[in-house]
């Protein structure tokens, strides 16, 4: 009898410690998915506050700009529309000519710091695009040959004038449209009037290209 009490005792050791070994393996891998999950948990949450922190900023600087804009915008000078900010060509310019007003100067100047801030963290780029009416340059004044040479003027004008107020060269660049896209009927003043104009659109800042690419 104690010969089969001593060999039971025997067998069953070897079972339990297998079972102790398949506990602490478990045991294990249990706390490392816990230290996985916790780990993820705290990842998510850091880059849920970095994103909320980044709208924030963006809510900020777009608010500032709106801001910048609600005098110009009451008093009818300037227009937004899908984000193109529109400014009359009388509020800049003289009839034919690209040399700024003290208006148009001031006015741009009140935008210049507004617009910096908002392109600071977007990749993004300002457009400026001058714009005439269909009306051909004046025969008295030859320092433009035709309306695309004008709005190409008018439009680097104001380019320079908002890099020389802080809008980093790198951010913003110009563009000439001539009497192409019409806002207005170019068949009355009124009209001509609204087609003679400035825009500045933030648009995506082209991605460098690979020195040999063809593409």
């Amino acid at each position: 009898m104690s010969d089969e009490i001593e060999l039971e005792g025997e067998t069953g050791a070897p079972i339990w410690a297998a079972f102790g070994d398949l506990m602490s393996v478990l045991l294990g891998a249990f706390v490392l998915i816990l230290v996985g999950v916790v780990a993820l948990q705290l990842e998510l949450s850091h880059r849920l506050d970095e994103e909320v922190a980044q709208r924030q900023a963006e809510a900020k600087r777009r608010q500032t700009l709106e801001q910048a804009l609600a005098g110009p915008l009451a008093a009818g000078r300037v227009t937004l529309v899908d984000g193109r900010i529109g400014i009359r060509g009388s509020v800049l310019f003289a009839l034919n000519s690209d040399q700024l007003q003290p208006e148009g100067r001031e006015l741009l100047r009140s935008l210049a710091a507004p617009l910096a801030g908002y392109l600071s963290s977007r990749e993004e780029i300002l457009m400026v695009s001058g714009f005439t009416d269909d009306r051909p340059v004046r025969d008295s004044n030859r320092q433009f040959a035709d309306n695309w040479e004008l709005s190409a003027e008018r439009a680097l004008t104001v380019t320079r004038t908002l890099i020389a107020e802080g809008v980093p060269a790198g951010s913003v660049f110009a563009a000439a449209f001539g009497a192409e896209q019409p806002v207005g009927s170019n068949a009355d003043e009124e009209g001509r009037a609204r087609n003679r104009r400035v825009e500045m659109a933030p648009i995506p800042r082209p991605k460098p290209t690979v020195a040999g690419d063809g593409r």
